[in-house]
């Protein structure tokens, strides 16, 4: 994993093997949150994405208070090591890691390949055990607006051209075809993309176990075949925030852009909202 951009933030599944005991703190964040009841690696504590991550009122990340809370609780320092894997290719898994970030914590990695790639290796241990860690005291000392953008954002780059776009959702959503995957709740009152928005969908970027592409075939998806520009500054989206920062990840730290941002509100956002401009 060297060839990346920023290697040290993304670690095998053999690297947290050897570390288990070793005072790393371990998260796992899963689309299914029953997953982690079904067994887990052996320390590791479980967020949900539904109900410990999201602001339950307004929509929103949970704020400072509330992300202090939830990571002393957890056991984790500011200076703790932080290693966060989870099912579906690391989709809330890379979210979690894109809100650590936002709160300013920089020692934290993704565990490549996630939880199915955990599964699938016979020498790797699983426990239904729920750890109770000691809580600590955490204290977010600032926050990283650089990796968020908001819809004044992007309509901003729809007027004036000076960012990427890219749009992570499958191709139908893109096209209007579909507003949201089958069985996905969240939707939006219309169907398309952004304007000048390329179609990048997220999955382009990983191998059949869920590990990412090499270097040299992110750079070709991205910026050859999809026509990213890499001096540009880069706003991802998807339809709730969850792809969109699985990619965000990939563009920032694997391909190494300089100015990378999430936009989480996504389709349900702006697909939802009066007068905005829409292609299809």
């Amino acid at each position: 994993m060297s060839e990346y951009a920023n290697p040290s933030v993304l670690v095998s599944t053999d690297w947290v093997h050897e570390r288990l005991n070793s005072g790393i703190k371990i998260v796992e964040v899963d689309v299914d949150t029953q997953q982690y009841g079904a067994g887990h690696i052996p320390g590791a504590v479980a967020f949900d994405w539904t109900t410990q991550l999201q602001d339950q009122t307004r929509r929103d990340i949970i704020g400072k208070d509330e992300f202090e809370q939830l990571v002393g609780a957890a056991g984790i320092s500011n200076d703790d090591e932080v290693v966060i894997y989870g099912d579906n290719n690391n989709w809330f898994a890379a979210y979690a890691l894109w809100v650590f970030k936002y709160y300013g914590h920089d020692n934290v990695k993704l565990m490549n390949g996630g939880r199915s790639k955990w599964l699938d290796e016979e020498d790797k241990p699983l426990t239904t055990d729920v750890p109770s860690p000691a809580p600590t005291t955490y204290t977010v000392k600032g926050t990283n607006p650089a990796i968020r953008a908001f819809v004044q954002d992007v309509l901003g780059v729809v007027k004036d051209g000076n960012a990427n776009l890219v749009d992570v959702r499958s191709h139908d959503e893109y096209s209007g075809k579909v507003i949201a995957p089958p069985g996905m709740s969240e939707t939006a009152q219309r169907g398309g993309h952004v304007p000048g928005a390329k179609s990048v969908p997220w999955v382009t970027a990983v191998n059949p176990d869920g590990t990412f592409k090499s270097r040299a075939d992110l750079e070709k998806i991205y910026f050859q075949d999809a026509g990213v520009i890499e001096g540009k500054d880069t706003i991802a989206y998807c339809r709730i925030g969850e792809r969109s920062s699985h990619t965000w990840f990939v563009l920032k730290y694997l391909l190494g852009l300089p100015n990378v941002k999430n936009y989480d509100g996504s389709w349900t956002e702006y697909g939802s909202m009066i007068g905005v401009p829409i292609e299809r």
